[in-house]
């Protein structure tokens, strides 16, 4: 009662396979992915040249784009600069800090069929290398009146292929807030700012962690209790937003923008891990990621940027170069860090940093994918 034969392959899925599709595994036949990845995010790195310049390496038109100097943070314009189409292209949010949005349209002129246009400094410096982040939603706005927020008050710009969408809303201050995302899963990454609030800090809503927790962005601090979803979970076409939240995320008269996500199998993936410490852990996307986002949800710490693009180091640590969602302080390249390493399943949390890997805190994530080979 033993097996002495060989096997060829192992296939493991997370739902039943019906006829057809056991029938195309009997014949291997090859299944082309549902969406390629780089058609809705791609980081792009470019060199300023204090002059006008089209940054066209991303391969589509963004909705969204996230700029950050890697090699100097001695200033305010060093800081990173967050733009998208909804609120108009030149319109600057950073997300180091809690400030309203101000006027870049001199500086970033707007978006173009392959990423966006650039004139003179600070995004354009010639002594700067910078790093952008990319990401498709739904082109022009439409009204949405899927929440309790409608309408004029609720514009949407949808991806609903890539689980994403912008959505820029005016708050009511209402104890039981509804506001549309325009997707057709519920998301699972919430990321709101109060555009005309210098005071209201970035509130981050992830569903690993649950409806009455929040975190701000321009932060270190560990999740915490709030208002700011109403202790209501997101829906496949709203997410709630509470009256207690300090203007956060529903300041009546005022305009909020929030950037949702969800994960879509192949393309990315919303989640979370808790930390291995002295040991490696590996967390599966089922897909090699092109850009990670970390942050300890249950204790303090900085959100952790890294892509694929700003590979240093051996084979082994190819990812540890980081910059921080929170900070302006330039790229970080210690050869001692390591934190990160990406594969072709995902990514692996590498020694005992604290940022990503200690033993027994909690961290959530979000990840995007390179195209498969």
């Amino acid at each position: 009662d033993y097996f002495t034969g060989q096997i060829d392959q192992v296939r493991i899925f997370s739902s039943a396979l019906d006829a057809t599709q056991v029938a195309s595994l009997y014949n291997e036949v090859y299944c082309v992915p549902t969406i390629v990845p780089t058609s809705y995010f791609n980081s792009v790195l470019y060199t300023g040249n204090s002059s006008t310049q089209a940054i066209t390496g991303a391969g589509f038109e963004p909705d969204f784009t996230w700029i950050k100097n890697r090699n100097n943070s001695a200033s305010s314009s060093h800081a990173h600069a967050l733009f998208d189409s909804v609120r108009t292209s030149g319109y600057r949010l950073v997300s180091n800090t809690s400030a309203v949005e101000n006027d870049y349209s001199d500086y970033m002129t707007g978006f173009n069929s392959g990423g966006f246009n650039l004139s003179g400094n600070p995004l354009n410096d010639s002594a700067g290398t910078y790093a952008s982040w990319n990401w498709k939603a739904g082109g022009a706005e439409v009204q949405n009146n899927d929440g309790t927020i409608q309408g004029v008050n609720c514009l949407v710009s949808a991806n609903v292929d890539a689980g994403f969408s912008i959505v820029k809303y005016v708050g009511n201050s209402s104890a039981n807030g509804t506001v549309g995302t325009g997707l057709s899963s519920a998301a699972e990454m919430i990321i709101v700012k109060n555009i005309d609030n210098g005071s209201a800090l970035w509130s981050v809503y992830n569903s690993s962690v649950g409806a009455n927790q929040t975190a701000h962005l321009n932060t270190t601090a560990a999740y915490g209790g709030s208002g700011d979803w109403n202790s209501t979970t997101a829906t496949d076409s709203v997410f709630s937003i509470g009256s207690s939240a300090s203007g956060r995320t529903n300041s009546s008269g005022q305009n909020h923008i929030a950037y949702a996500f969800h994960s879509v199998d192949g393309y990315s993936k919303m989640g979370s891990y808790v930390g291995g410490g002295a040991t490696d852990v590996p967390v599966n996307l089922g897909f090699r990621p092109a850009f990670v986002m970390v942050k300890a949800s249950s204790a303090s710490g900085n959100w952790t940027m890294y892509d694929n693009k700003r590979q240093t180091g051996t084979a082994a640590y190819e990812n540890y170069t980081i910059l921080l969602a929170d900070d302006s302080y330039q790229e970080q390249a210690d050869n001692t860090i390591r934190g990160i390493q990406f594969n072709s399943s995902g990514f692996i949390l590498n020694q005992n940093y604290s940022l990503t890997n200690t033993s027994g805190v909690t961290y959530i994530f979000m990840a995007f994918a390179v195209d498969p080979t």
